[in-house]
């Protein structure tokens, strides 16, 4: 049996390391469970290289292994392919995003920034933040929540991340992270949807998590996704 907290190196070791947990938040989470940054070298972070895993986190979502988005507890958390339409099915509303809006479900900030999203899939944090009118300095709390708000209703997910373009040779900028609606990701990683009720996911993801999950963890990620 795979200890789950053991250590990893490399991205492909990664992958299947997603693929044993089904979740792996960034950070550590929930207690007596593996998160990335747990499980890996701390001198590797930020080096811009293969064995960086703060650049696996792009490449996961973007090779479909894995849903990355701060789902839960406003952290970033990468769902595995397989666990994701559980996830997603906990997570959404059976409402549409513009009947969630009409019955106050939704800030406006959130349904104007998710209207854009699903007419622009993959557009990146920064042109989205301009184009909806949150340029402003004093406007980025705004735009923070609007996006925080709909990927813990699992509406949209971190598809990737873009380089800034047009910058001045030797000009150096933070990568900004690509937005994509849930519906659109899945379609495209050739993920089904679950079809069955809330209560089936909720036993599906259990069942699941029991296998190598201790009941510490189990218990704070089950109120973590409200699950009873």
């Amino acid at each position: 049996m795979m200890n789950e907290n053991e250590s990893i190196v490399t991205y492909e070791e990664a992958v299947q390391r997603i693929e044993a947990v089904g979740l792996l938040p960034l950070a550590p989470l929930f207690p007596e469970y593996p998160s990335l940054s747990s499980i890996t070298p701390k001198e590797n972070w930020h080096k811009d290289n293969a064995l960086d895993p703060w650049l696996w986190r792009s490449r996961l979502a973007e090779e479909g292994i894995a849903a990355y988005g701060k789902f839960v507890k406003k952290k970033a958390i990468l769902v595995s392919r397989e666990y994701f339409p559980w996830v997603h099915r906990l997570l959404a509303d059976s409402r549409t995003m513009e009947e969630q809006y009409d019955v106050g479900l939704l800030s406006r900030e959130a349904f104007k920034l998710y209207e854009i999203i699903e007419n622009q899939e993959g557009i990146d944090g920064r042109t989205l933040r301009s184009q909806a009118g949150f340029g402003a300095k004093e406007d980025k709390k705004a735009f923070d929540q609007g996006l925080l708000d709909l990927q813990s209703a699992g509406a949209i997910v971190i598809c990737g991340t873009k380089e800034k373009e047009g910058l001045a040779e030797g000009k150096v900028a933070w990568n900004s992270s690509a937005y994509e609606t849930s519906g659109c990701w899945m379609k495209r990683q050739g993920i089904e949807p679950f079809e069955g009720s809330v209560a089936d996911a909720n036993e599906l993801l259990v069942q699941q998590l029991e296998k190598h999950a201790s009941a510490a963890a189990l218990t704070k990620i089950k109120k973590a996704f409200a699950i009873h």
